[in-house]
């Protein structure tokens, strides 16, 4: 690990520790270019009644709102802990180039943050998953793809 990446790790942890007194999770963030931080975050889920306010979510979005961008191209994220599926799809989603984490999983659900019955549902096939779910109107549905397909000045994502 680079002496940068290090500094920037440590960084991340002290704002999951942080954030338990501040009534957040145990959870820290950060996102940076170029050498400088641009956002940062802890996990709010419980401060903010957001079950999608997690620390890398939170980062991602305020840095995309500081760079004006929903693509966080030459950053490197990082993470007190190994991301969720739902934070690690918006990783994948906002472009970055790096992410470094130190916590794994495995010591996330030791401390009772369990995410492994998420990647068994992933794996599921729709009629199984505990959540009853249904595709229904797709030929419907497939009419703004159609659109979306023939636009000519959009903006790619």
């Amino acid at each position: 690990m680079e002496k940068k990446d290090r500094k920037y790790l440590e960084k991340a942890i002290e704002i999951s520790i942080k954030n338990i007194d501040e009534g957040g999770g145990p959870f820290g963030a950060v996102v940076v270019k170029e050498d400088q931080v641009i956002a940062s975050s802890g996990n709010h889920v419980t401060l903010s009644k957001d079950p999608t306010a997690h620390a890398e979510i939170s980062a991602i979005r305020e840095a995309c709102k500081i760079l004006g961008t929903f693509s966080l191209e030459g950053c490197t994220l990082y993470s007190s802990c190994e991301p969720c599926p739902m934070c690690l799809g918006a990783i994948y989603w906002a472009r970055l180039d790096k992410l470094v984490f130190a916590a794994s999983k495995e010591d996330a659900k030791d401390a009772g943050f369990d995410d492994s019955f998420i990647y068994e549902e992933l794996q599921a096939p729709m009629g199984e998953r505990k959540i009853q779910t249904f595709q229904e109107l797709r030929e419907k549905a497939l009419e703004a793809f159609d659109k979306w397909k023939e636009m000519e000045d959009k903006t790619e994502y």
